[in-house]
């Protein structure tokens, strides 16, 4: 897609300082981190959200994921990881194709956990957790 910033960059047509690639994946610096080795890995193929993902570049992506995040935690010698994506505009998704961000996150850095990005937990009956259980396994 030739408006969007990360196939522009899977393309060389932007330069990324790239961790690691494959055939489906690439995985490159965050170019505005919010901390030191923040890391985003695409599927080189655009895809703009999660589920318009094929399978089996959703299993390289989340299995360069896997590996990937114990790599960018001892490079920077980090306490933990956030490991999390913004699918939709209304979670916060800034550039339109599918991507998940590794976060290193140090002791007292004052950053929160990922329970912080819903807001207030809604008080659900168990008659809406049953609905909302149902509509997604159909």
């Amino acid at each position: 897609m030739s408006d969007c910033i990360f196939c522009s960059i899977v393309a060389g047509d932007i330069p990324a300082r790239t961790v690691h690639e494959t055939d489906d994946v690439l995985a490159f610096l965050d170019a505005n981190p919010l901390s030191r080795g923040h890391t985003l890995v695409i599927p080189k193929a655009h895809a703009k959200h999660l589920g318009d993902l094929d399978e089996d570049v959703a299993g390289a992506l989340f299995a360069a994921v896997t590996e990937l995040t114990p790599r960018v935690r001892a490079a920077v010698d980090a306490d933990g990881a956030n490991v999390g994506l913004n699918d939709g505009e209304a979670a916060g998704q800034e550039v339109p194709h599918a991507h998940v961000h590794i976060i290193p996150r140090f002791d007292g850095d004052g950053g929160a956990p990922l329970h912080a990005v819903g807001g207030e937990r809604p008080d659900l009956s168990d008659d809406e957790l049953d609905a909302v259980a149902e509509a997604i396994a159909e």
